[in-house]
Order: structure tokens, then sequence, then C-alpha cells
């Protein structure tokens, strides 16, 4: 039987801890709201509340009670299906990046359990021009980890099953 994959749990708890407490600071901390949305930081960065009710890039809107749980739904079995993989998963490397995602989806479905959508601030630009949408810690979590794994699937390949076969009988010769 594997090990758990405690990385990948730290990774998710810290991830989930951030992104609940930044969001809490945005907007009990700071008062941002739907009435007082923004707050310039730098000139390229500002925090300004968004009440997401979608999901990535304002997909799946969710206009109504019914479509909002069933979104809580379907994202949780994505949760459920990435801790499953991060249990199943021996790289450490990998199962960091899936405790990157697990955590960042907790984060975002209890805000839309608690609150009915989720809490993002995070609005960086040049000028007018906004090369993101605003995020929030969670939606930046899980960016990085499913970035990592991508990468980690293109560019790093296991031995050959009938090499390490050869290998493993081998040393035990």
């Amino acid at each position: 039987m594997s090990r758990l994959p405690v990385a990948g749990f730290a990774a998710a708890a810290l991830l989930f801890v951030a992104d609940q407490a930044a969001k809490y600071g945005v907007t009990h901390v700071l008062g941002l709201d739907e009435l007082t949305n923004a707050r310039e930081i730098t000139p390229f960065f500002n925090l300004q509340f968004v009440a997401n009710r979608g999901v990535s890039l304002g997909l799946l809107h969710a206009s109504n009670d019914t479509s909002r749980w069933l979104l809580v739904a379907m994202t949780g079995l994505i949760a459920l299906g990435v801790l499953v993989w991060m249990l199943r998963e021996p790289k450490r490397i990998e199962q960091i990046a899936l405790g990157c995602v697990f955590g960042g989806a907790l984060g975002n479905i209890l805000d839309r359990v608690r609150l009915g959508y989720v809490v993002d601030f995070a609005d960086f630009h040049i000028g007018a021009w906004q090369p993101f949408l605003v995020f929030n810690v969670a939606d930046a979590a899980i960016t990085v980890g499913v970035l990592v794994l991508f990468v980690r699937a293109l560019l790093v390949r296991d031995k050959p099953r009938a090499e390490r076969a050869s290998v493993e009988n081998s040393g035990n010769a």
C-alpha cells in the first residue's frame, strides 16, 4: 500500500487557508463589496471585488439556486476525482500539483456554498488592458497545479515498462 500524499494534503490545506484568509481580508478587513468594489494598490494591480457566479472565464453562470447547487455538485465531483488521483499518485511533485488543484477547488466550493458566488479580487492590468480576468488565490492555485501537471506530462517520461522490469530483475540476481 502506498503512503498518504502528505505533501499534497499540506499544499491543499495551505492554499485553502491562504485563499479564505485573502478573501476575508478583502471583504471584511478592507470592506470591499459590490458597492465599494475597488482599491488601487499599484499602477498595475487593484483589489477589485467581483461576485463570480460562474466558473472559469465566466462560463456556466449560476443565475438561480438550482444552477448554483448544480455547480457545487459538478465542482465537488471534479474535486473528488482530483482527490482520488492524488491518493493514487506515487510522485511527490504531482501530489503537490494535485494538492494545489484540490485546495483551490475547495476554497471556491466553500464560497459558492456559503455565499452563492465565488469572491474574486486580484486585478492585474496594464493601463486599460486586462490580460487576466479578476481572480483569487484559489484560481491561481488551480492554474499553477494544472500547468505543473501539463508540463510534467509533456516533458517527464517514465522509463518504458520493459526497461524498468529489466533493471528490477538485474538487481535481484
